[in-house]
């Protein structure tokens, strides 16, 4: 599955992601990648609503991994954790995205960027993901300039 496009927010679908980030890839079709999204029947239902049209799936990590993705797929993965599970399992994209990640309520968080809260869990993952060799940045919108990820980690100490 080389060439879909991953991007990491716990937001899924929303404007963002249906607005500009699809039209400046040429997206033509979205996964939603998480075994807990894919398991919920009225998210499944109420996601591709939300997506204005675009053909969209509500997957597992595993239905993910099995389904044909080309660079006019988005793979919208809920948190690190399902993007690491993803590499692990041999998708090979050119650069994932830290999109939105917006703090959870109960959990020790750590502000990294404006937009991304970061556990220390999820540092962890992050980092193996970096460590399996796939370029990390976040970029909010398209027009925003790239930012590696990992140093905003470290600048954190997480």
């Amino acid at each position: 599955m080389a060439g879909a496009h991953v991007r990491i927010d716990n937001r899924l679908i929303h404007g963002q992601v249906t607005v500009a980030w699809t039209r400046r890839l040429g997206v033509r079709r979205l996964l939603v990648c998480n075994d807990d999204v894919a398991a919920d029947d009225l998210q499944r239902m109420l996601l591709p609503q939300a997506a204005r049209g675009l053909p969209t799936e509500v997957l597992t990590v595993a239905e993910t991994l099995a389904t044909e993705a080309d660079n006019g797929v988005m793979i919208l993965a809920k948190d690190p954790e399902d993007a690491f599970r993803l590499v692990d399992g041999g998708l090979r994209p050119e650069i994932v995205n830290v999109g939105n990640v917006a703090p959870r309520p109960g959990t020790a968080y750590t502000m990294v960027a404006r937009s991304i809260a970061v556990t220390a869990d999820e540092a962890d993952a992050y980092r193996k993901l970096a460590a399996a060799g796939v370029p990390l940045v976040t970029q909010l919108m398209p027009h925003d300039k790239p930012a590696e990820f990992v140093p905003l980690l470290d600048r954190k100490g997480l």
